[in-house]
């Protein structure tokens, strides 16, 4: 194991008699990696987050919901002995009226059991058409927390694999030079290697 010394902060930038100007240019590549990491990471998480959040809440404005009736008693039973439970629930059609007066008719969660021309609950966009029930406020939050999570994840890895990518190549580039410098000065010791 190797023996550590005390940990230097900013070890990059310290003036040092042997580094050299591939080691001052990994030092900026390194710097300017992960303040391009952070700042896309941010900006694309808070961008997308702010856009599914303004959607959620524009379904939360322009989505209706409308009185409909089963148009056939609903699949299952309505007792709970040996049969299906009314907590139950299976797919209905139901029969609405739009907003601009048309007849609209689709496949509806019920109560297992339901009779024909129950009344249930459709949830229609400003179009007519039929769509799920929005999302609550919190629930808003919480999806674009996450969206917006992964989004920022996403982005990020872009400058870090590109940052890795570019310290490889002068890690290679670091090696060659080495190689060269080796092979010229060794011989000079009076014994070779390899």
């Amino acid at each position: 194991m190797a023996l550590r010394g005390p940990k230097v902060w900013l070890w990059r930038w310290r003036r040092n008699p042997l580094k050299r100007r591939a080691d001052r240019v990994e030092a900026w590549v390194v710097l300017g990696v992960w303040t391009l990491t952070a700042f896309v990471g941010m900006l694309a998480g808070t961008t997308v987050s702010r856009s599914v959040e303004d959607g959620l809440a524009r379904e939360r404005v322009e989505w209706r919901p409308l009185v409909a009736r089963l148009d056939e008693r609903a699949p299952g039973r309505t007792s709970g002995n040996g049969g299906v439970s009314r907590t139950e629930q299976v797919w209905a059609t139901a029969t609405w009226t739009a907003v601009d007066g048309s007849a609209r008719s689709g496949q509806l969660r019920v109560p297992a059991g339901s009779a024909a021309g129950t009344p249930v609950t459709v949830w229609t966009d400003p179009e007519g058409r039929q769509v799920t029930r929005p999302v609550t406020e919190s629930q808003a939050h919480v999806r674009a927390f996450l969206i917006g999570s992964v989004a920022a994840v996403g982005a990020a890895s872009l400058p870090l694999v590109g940052g890795r990518a570019l310290r490889r190549r002068l890690e290679r580039g670091r090696m060659d030079r080495w190689d060269a410098e080796w092979s010229r000065f060794g011989p000079m010791w009076g014994r070779t290697t390899g």
